[in-house]
C-alpha cells in the first residue's frame, strides 16, 4: 500500500476521530445490541438491525482510519524548505485573473480536503495546476467550465 500523505493537523484530526470511535462510539454500540437483544425475538427487532448497522459502520471506519494512520507520511509545513515553490502543505495567495479575486488555500491530503476552510486536496486539479509553481507564476487549472489561470501571490509555509 502506498504513503499517504498528511498534515500535522490532518493526522490529528484522524487520531482523534479514532479515538472517539474505540473509546466512545464502540462502547455505546455494543451496549445498544445487548439491550435490544434483551428485548427477545431479534428476527423483527428493528432496534437490533439498526445497531448491528451502526457497529458495521463504525467497525469499518476504524479499520479504514487505522489503515490511513499506519500508511501516513506526516508532513509538517512549517519544516518546508521549498524556495518559495508550491508543494504538499503550502499555503498558496492566488489571484483569479478573469474576475480579480483572491482566494488563499493550503494543498493538504484528500482526507483532510475542506474548501470551504481553504484546503485543497493534492489530487484535485487546481492543486496539480499549482505544484512546483512559484510566486509570480500563473497556473492554468482546468475547470469544468474552461481554462481558469491564476495567478501566485504568495506561498507560505505553515
Amino acid at each position: 500500500m502506498s504513503t499517504i500523505p498528511l498534515t500535522v493537523i490532518g493526522a490529528a484530526k484522524l487520531r482523534d476521530e479514532l479515538h472517539e470511535l474505540k473509546s466512545v462510539q464502540r462502547p455505546s454500540v455494543i451496549a445498544a445490541i445487548a439491550e435490544a437483544r434483551s428485548h427477545g425475538d431479534l428476527s423483527e427487532n428493528a432496534e437490533y438491525d439498526a445497531a448491528k448497522e451502526k457497529q458495521g459502520f463504525v467497525e469499518g471506519r476504524i479499520i479504514d482510519l487505522e489503515g490511513k494512520l499506519s500508511n501516513a507520511q506526516i508532513i509538517n509545513p512549517a519544516l518546508i524548505d521549498a524556495d518559495g515553490a508550491c508543494v504538499f502543505g503550502a499555503t498558496i495567495e492566488m489571484e483569479d485573473l478573469e474576475n480579480g479575486k483572491t482566494v488563499t488555500y493550503q494543498i493538504v491530503g484528500d482526507d483532510e480536503a475542506d474548501i470551504k476552510n481553504g484546503k485543497i486536496s493534492i489530487s484535485s486539479p487546481i492543486a496539480r495546476a499549482l505544484i512546483g509553481k512559484c510566486e509570480g507564476d500563473v497556473a492554468e487549472v482546468m475547470a469544468p467550465g474552461g481554462i481558469r489561470e491564476y495567478e501566485i501571490l504568495d506561498v507560505k509555509y505553515i
